[in-house]
Parts: C-alpha cells; structure tokens; sequence
C-alpha cells in the first residue's frame, strides 16, 4: 500500500558477472540495492544502491554487511565460480563457497532476521550424467566431478539445514550454463568472442584458439537468468531446488559458429591442448518445467542474440569497431 517502503535486497557477489546484470534489472523494480563483493571491486554507491566491501570467509565480516543491509532478500552469488580454478585451488574454493553461505545465514540467524533466500548452485552438481539421463531434472542423483561442484553441493546442503535453523525460506538454484554480455574470458564462448574482437582489432594473427568443441551444453541468457532469481525468491518453496536453464542443447561447435557468422574476417579454427579439460562431461542439458510451474517464467532471448550481444561487448572493450554483417 502507500508509504511502503522499498524491498530491502542484499546480493553478494554484486561486482560480479551475474550481480552486475541483477542490479540493473533490480533497478526498475524500485528496490533498495545493497551489493557486498570483496574488497577492491568496483562496487556502486548512489541512489538506491549501497556498496559495501567485505569478506564472506569472515564471520564479522558478514555481520556487518547483514548489520548494514537488514535485508528482507537475499540472492547469494559469491563465490569461486570456475571449475577450472577449483583444480588448481581446491581449499580456496572449498572454503570460500561453503563457509561463505554458513557465515552468512548464521549472521542473519543470530540477529533475528528472516530473509527470503535464494543459494545459487550450479548444474555442475549433476556431474557425471550419461545422456540418455537428459534433460536433467531436480531429482537426479548428484555425482559431483570437480572440487567446485562438491563446494556447491555442500554450500546448497548446509543451506537447507542453517535457513530453516533461523526460520528463513531458502530457495536453491541449480543454474545451467549462462552468458552475454560482460561475461569473462575464461569460459569458451566468451574466449571465442574476445579472440574474434581482437582478431578484427589486428591485435592478433587470424587463429583462433579452442578446447572441446563436441560438450553439449543447456545457455541462458544472464539477462534472463535474473528475471528467474527474482521470481523464485518471490515463489519459490523453502528448501526446494530449480533447475535455471533454456531446456536447450548447443554443442560449443555450433556456439563457435553463430560467433563466427557475425565476423567477415576469414578465420583458422585451431584446436588448442592446454584448453581440453579432464573432466568435461559431454553433456548437460536441463528441466526446467519445475522453475516454469513455480514462477511462470521462460527464456525470452535466443541464444544468437546473446552471442552477438556478447560479441558487441568484447568489441566495446578491445576497441574493435567491426560492423556484424546484416
């Protein structure tokens, strides 16, 4: 009714790719942003938007941010979020991604508060499905193939049992592969985009580098992506888990592709062996009928528009000014 205040919403992580793309879509829902990320990370202050710098691995640290935020929702985005890294830094990623959700549900737990809370996980929690089990539905058994995946096994499991500890409703997402604009280099299809700006930039020779090209992988766009966090931690059930995906297969190939229709440079694909992972799993692809019936939402951007969205983006930041072709 009049004179209610706006929803106050605590997004850590919010320096980040996803917390990024959240703020600006929680803009137009009048909310009161408050985005924690670690110190350094440009984080906004301004109307409506608190940034405040802290540690998640740090109990105090995380009292302060839930001092500061009093929030009434919470999406919980920080984290180590490459499978990669987590080979090479496995007690980094273990303690960040699980002691980060314990420090904070309990700072909340212990000043009273009951915020909504949505956790995101990650598909790779499936692991090491065979693809006759696809697409993925919430309840398929989990076989975690990288020390990131048993982090965010672990953080969604000590989720469940500290959110009900401190009477909050925790929602856990099950987040499929998601990209566009401002994604990072480390994924592929952000790599392919950046190497073909740089190409058109004459930054570097006409060959571009990639790993598997066969994995067969579920794409959101993260513009969509956070329309489906916001609405879950509106409906969605306590303790209950959605799969976040397109309910679509693409093959990296055929990524690699629609990224290399938009450039009229001539370009050599090479395969690079430092870029082929131990652990890639050939397939994920996901449900997401239980996300569809809990909040009505639906992808809404076609995975060509994204990459060309994406490409656009690493164009702006490598000063490449190439025209797509019509």
């Amino acid at each position: 009714g009049p004179g209610r205040q706006p929803v106050r919403v605590l997004v850590t992580g919010a320096a980040g790719f996803v917390g990024s793309h959240l703020q600006a879509f929680l803009r137009g829902e009048g909310v009161e942003f408050f985005g924690m990320d670690l110190p350094g990370t440009s984080l906004e202050s301004g109307e409506g938007i608190t940034g405040i710098a802290a540690d998640m691995n740090d109990p105090e640290a995380a009292g302060r941010v839930i001092d500061a935020a009093a929030p009434e929702r919470i999406v919980h985005l920080a984290g180590q979020p490459s499978v990669h890294r987590s080979w090479a830094e496995p007690g980094e990623t273990l303690r960040t991604n699980v002691l980060g959700i314990v420090n904070l549900l309990d700072a909340a737990r212990q000043r009273g508060l009951q915020p909504a809370v949505l956790v995101v996980g990650s598909a790779e929690e499936y692991g090491l499905v065979e693809p006759s089990q696809t697409p993925l539905v919430e309840t398929t058994p989990l076989r975690p193939s990288s020390p990131y995946a048993v982090s965010k096994v672990a953080q969604a499991a000590l989720a469940r049992l500290y959110g009900p500890a401190g009477g909050m409703r925790v929602v856990l997402a099950r987040t499929f592969n998601h990209t566009g604009p401002g994604r990072g280099a480390l994924f592929a299809e952000s790599s392919f985009a950046r190497q073909i700006a740089e190409i058109e930039a004459g930054l570097k020779p006409p060959v571009l580098r990639v790993g598997n090209l066969d994995a067969v992988r579920d794409f959101t766009d993260v513009r969509d992506v956070v329309r489906a966090y916001w609405a879950l931690l509106g409906s969605g059930a306590a303790g209950a888990v959605y799969n976040v995906c397109s309910g679509r297969g693409w093959s990296i190939r055929a990524m690699l592709d629609m990224l290399l229709a938009h450039t009229r440079e001539k370009i050599e694909v090479r395969v690079d062996p430092d870029r082929l992972r131990p652990s890639d799993i050939p397939v994920l692809v996901g449900d997401l009928s239980e996300l569809q019936v809990a909040t009505g939402w639906g992808p809404r951007i076609p995975l060509e528009a994204t990459l060309a969205d994406l490409l656009d983006d690493w164009r702006r930041r490598t000063g490449s000014r190439a025209p797509s072709p019509a």
